[in-house]
């Protein structure tokens, strides 16, 4: 009998378009994960597969997108707020866009608006700002929660849901490949939070300073995450040399993460071999029944 797979795509921004070469390698694989959990662009990538699509759809559609300024300044212009009185909300917040409108803007119609809708089940994190704790939803609206889920603070709005003040998913749990060890045989954690880089040996700004830090508080938290239970295979596709929102550099980026393809295949051959060889050797210790 086949192993099962269950997949954890990690935040971080456009550095997260790397997850679409996994995505087009389990699928040429033929391995269809039956439990996936994911954390800010994650979420968004994971709901994709969730509801069917494949790499290649996922794919073609970001770069339809992501490929033409024009197409990314139209719906840009579709997400601005629809009345005065809506972007004054809260006071002036010009750093901050409604990601909620965003991800209306930018989501493939494939994405159902209920978790119900999905093929597959789904755990979306967040981060409870004023409960100070991860939030996960699996269940209800979908859309809300890929918001809350991708809510990068300073640069968007966070999210209001059941009563809770919501911000990016990857703040408390990057790679969330703990919330589905028990749901699958195989465990694949994927992440793409990246390091600061010297480049070109610049001073960094404050917003490289910001995001900087943000990323060593993330990979701090993996590492020790690391420490108490660990996924099957773990992925690291080199995109540190991205920033959070370098979209725009899909190209560029899917043609510098491409490896990360063959180097999955390979790990899931390997956890295969390994799993058939502890189930074979617990089959062999345990005594046949009279």
């Amino acid at each position: 009998m086949s192993p099962t797979f269950g997949i954890a795509f990690g935040g971080g921004g456009a550095r997260g378009l790397a997850h679409i070469h996994v995505i087009e390698a389990l699928d040429e694989l033929g391995i269809k994960p039956v439990a996936i959990a994911g954390s800010s662009i994650g979420a968004i990538m994971g709901a994709g597969m969730a509801s069917g699509m494949t790499g290649k759809d996922i794919h073609d559609y970001a770069r339809s997108i992501l490929g033409r300024r024009a197409e990314v300044a139209s719906r840009m212009w579709r997400a601005r707020p629809g009345t005065i009185a809506e972007a004054m909300q809260n006071g002036i917040r010009v750093s901050q866009f409604n990601v909620e409108r965003i991800l209306k803007a930018f989501l493939p119609e494939a994405i159902p608006e209920t978790f119900a809708g999905l093929k597959i089940p789904l755990k979306v994190t967040a981060t409870d700002y004023f409960g100070h704790k991860l939030a996960v939803f699996d269940d209800g609206d979908l859309h809300s929660a890929l918001a809350a889920s991708a809510a990068i603070p300073a640069v968007f709005r966070p999210v209001t849901r059941d009563g809770r003040l919501l911000i990016d998913g990857g703040i408390y749990n990057p790679v969330p490949f703990d919330l589905i060890e028990k749901d699958a045989d195989i465990i694949i954690g994927v992440d793409v939070v990246g390091a600061p880089e010297e480049a070109d040996r610049k001073q960094p700004t404050s917003v490289d300073l910001m995001f900087g830090a943000t990323q060593l508080m993330m990979q701090s938290i993996i590492a020790n995450k690391l420490k108490q239970c660990q996924p099957d295979i773990l992925v690291r596709p080199a995109v540190s040399k991205y920033r959070v929102l370098d979209f725009l550099k899909i190209e560029a980026l899917m043609s510098e993460t491409v490896e990360i393809k063959d180097r999955l295949k390979r790990e899931v051959e390997v956890a295969i071999e390994r799993r058939s060889a502890k189930v074979e050797a617990k089959r062999t210790r345990t005594p046949a029944r009279s």
